[in-house]
């Protein structure tokens, strides 16, 4: 018998899937186009389920490798070292799927399509899912996400697993609103802020697949927009793969954005404007919608050839691909749990340090370890997270490396956000224990902040006052009146912030010896945070988002307009900036020139960079180039980082890289959305992290400063 086409790999994957559909009954291509999408089983199609996250390890899905939370992957500044990370996630997605296809497990969490990353500009710090995005920066945010994609879907054959842009495309709070929130933005704000890693993902990593928003942007919901879905993402960009809804978000069409009536016509939307995937049960009405004369079938058709594209591309109707190969033992093996160990170390920001780091454990009789992150486990996980076979807490981590020979007092402090103090066996209260066990300490470790309870998703988060986002940037709860009062008692005090977001820690900044922000590292938070505290690593992280000093200086979480919002419009000083973090060395930018012997405003520009490291301690550091354009009208209101490098310096040694400016650098946005060529003179800052005032005040660091005329 002659093979069918759809299984013959001589042709194309659009002949495939062609040739697939068009042996569909009408019932069965509709009911393909549902996130648990049943068996079609005269075609030997198996059923699948296209929800599967990977955000920073292969989430839900039972054990796998946590790695740090992706604001922190974002701060080591090194997209070839994320590149690697997702290639390990989707390792150990095929190895799970691989194994649960043995066993005809085809569940929720078990596919190949893995809904990541999170491309989302982080715009303001109390937006609760920031943690999942690659921070405030489109640049940095495009280089992250077109690494971490291309390190999904292999270079194969086949895909390895299919990667998810999301959420498409102005999407960054409020949680509490999302579902009937219309987000308002400039098409100046839209091509200079919030599209371009998107677009980036789709044209240079070639992304499978694109998830819409919950909300509207300028009045569309974003699950079902022309502007977005058909005018944009595939007319504009030439986008080739799917389109998959947020979950239950086209219910939202009419059941909160009232842009509909019906179920029926909220599917029909959808579906005229490309969306091919429903996460809910919204497209259970499609054929209702067909009936009603709302869509054709040729929409259903299309949408269906879309979804086996990709299911071909995986190689799930093939016999041949390589990626079907990969063992179970792969998944959690001791290499990439090095790895998420490693990454945690380089994610970490060292914020102060009067001196005081790294410790000495010879040097020390006692440690005093305080606060309700201390021993919290969920603080190493963030969000979208899997289960570790095994976790290491701040607490265990300072614990073992100071084995018997450093005492070492813990006391919890307080309660992670309850503000009030309960008489009850002073159930939300241990200040007075913390302050007995400081006393006794020769430096005391306190360990505060969030945890992901009490920011991330709507819906997911325990503390539901806020929805998942933050109120205000302060401390929850008692842990600043803790922090007050720990500090009082003299002793050298060393704050581990943990947070997937930006705090006003003024205060500690003032009065504390050195700040580690901690992020929610990974299972090996704990380890990777002792190996930088007794200085058996240097930390090199650099913030990707600005910390401000107040919430008072930002604009209403509501208004989406750029003004006022992160380094690149802000007037104020930030309490931290972006790109800021400093380390146990001394490295500096002391030279920078331009190599090319003609500067041609349509080709990259050369730079050679020259940097020391007069300290005495080897460490990884970060050289940024940042942008800023001296006449056009449209050129954003600071600098724009345009180029990083994540470079090791031994102690005393110096080293020369080269890195590049691409040409999209020298382009501006105007207020209809196009970029353009405005100018032909520019400012070039060389050095290790932005060239602002209070980066200055900060580290005494000057960046180099390049002239750029055409």
């Amino acid at each position: 018998m002659e093979k069918p086409v759809y299984l013959d790999n001589d042709f194309t994957v659009e002949e495939r899937a062609k040739d697939l559909v068009s042996r569909m009954t009408l019932e069965e291509k509709a009911s393909q186009l549902r996130y648990d999408a049943p068996a079609i089983k005269g075609l030997g199609i198996p059923r699948y389920n296209w929800w599967n996250e990977g955000l920073h390890g292969v989430a839900r899905a039972g054990i796998a490798t946590v790695f740090p939370q992706a604001i922190a992957l974002a701060a080591i500044f090194d997209d070839q070292y994320l590149k690697e990370i997702a290639d390990i996630i989707s390792t150990e997605a095929r190895a799970k799927y691989n194994e649960s296809v043995r066993k005809n497990d085809r569940d929720i969490y078990k596919g190949l399509t893995l809904w990541s990353p999170n491309v989302n500009i982080f715009r303001d710090p109390r937006w609760g899912r920031g943690q999942e995005t690659y921070g405030e920066d489109p640049y940095l945010t495009s280089r992250l996400g077109v690494a971490f994609v291309e390190g999904l879907q292999g270079t194969g054959k086949y895909l390895k697993v299919a990667a998810c842009a999301k959420h498409f495309a102005v999407h960054s709070g409020p949680e509490a609103l999302r579902h009937e929130f219309n987000a308002i933005a400039s098409k100046k704000d839209m091509y200079e802020t919030y599209l371009p890693a998107f677009e980036a993902c789709v044209k240079e990593a070639k992304v499978e697949s694109v998830m819409g928003a919950y909300n509207r942007t300028n009045g569309e919901p974003c699950s079902g927009s022309k502007t977005l879905l058909k005018d944009i993402l595939k007319d504009k960009w030439g986008f080739q793969g799917h389109i998959v809804s947020d979950c239950w978000a086209i219910r939202d069409f009419h059941t909160k954005h009232m842009v509909t009536k019906t179920a029926p016509e909220s599917a029909a939307l959808a579906l005229k404007n490309g969306c091919d995937v429903n996460c809910g049960n919204t497209y259970l009405h499609l054929l209702e919608a067909l009936q009603e004369g709302l869509i054709t079938e040729e929409d259903i058709t299309t949408a269906t050839e879309h979804l086996m594209r990709t299911r071909i591309k995986l190689g799930m109707f093939d016999s041949d691909c390589e990626y079907d190969k990969i063992p179970y033992e792969q998944n959690d093996c001791k290499a990439h749990n090095t790895k998420s160990l490693d990454a945690a170390r380089k994610s970490m920001v060292l914020l102060k340090n009067d001196g005081l780091l790294p410790l000495d454990s010879a040097k020390l009789n006692s440690i005093a370890v305080i606060g309700p992150n201390a021993d919290n486990q969920m603080v190493l996980k963030g969000n979208y997270y899997g289960t570790a076979s095994k976790y290491t807490t701040l607490l265990e981590g300072i614990q073992a490396a100071v084995g018997e020979t450093v005492r070492v007092y813990y006391a919890e402090g307080c309660h992670m956000f309850k503000d009030r103090v309960e008489s009850l066996a002073g159930a939300d209260d241990r200040s007075s224990e913390s302050v007995s066990v400081a006393e006794r300490a020769d430096v005391v470790i306190l360990c505060l902040g969030l945890d992901s309870l009490l920011e991330g998703e709507e819906g997911d988060t325990g503390n539901s006052h806020a929805a998942g986002d933050k109120a205000n940037l302060n401390l929850p709860g008692l842990q600043q009146r803790l922090l007050e009062k720990v500090v009082a008692v003299g002793k050298p005090t060393i704050l581990l912030l943990s947070t997937g977001s930006a705090l006003a820690i003024n205060w500690a900044q003032e009065h504390c010896n050195a700040i580690i922000n901690t992020w929610y590292p990974g299972s090996h938070g704990g380890e990777a945070l002792a190996d930088l505290l007794f200085g058996k690593y240097s930390p090199s992280g650099k913030l990707p988002i600005t910390f401000y000093q107040s919430a008072d200086e930002l604009p209403d979480f509501e208004d989406y307009n750029m003004k006022g919002r992160t380094y690149r419009y802000m007037t104020p000083k930030a309490l931290y900036p972006f790109g800021f973090g400093l380390t146990y060395g001394h490295c500096y930018v002391t030279d920078a020139k331009i190599t090319n012997k003609k500067l041609n405003p349509e080709e990259d520009i050369s730079v050679e960079i020259t940097l020391k490291n007069d300290g005495t301690c080897s460490t990884e550091d970060v050289v940024q180039l940042y942008i800023h354009d001296m006449q056009s009208e449209f050129a954003v209101p600071n600098s724009s980082l345009c180029g990083f490098s994540r470079v090791h310096l031994d102690a005393g040694e110096q080293k020369s890289i080269v890195c590049s400016v691409k040409p999209s650098a020298f382009l501006v946005v105007d207020q209809e959305g196009n970029r353009l060529r405005d100018s032909s003179f520019f400012k070039l800052f060389v050095g290790t992290g932005q060239p602002d005032e209070r980066s200055f005040e900060l580290t005494g660091l000057q960046p180099v400063e390049l002239d750029i005329r055409f």
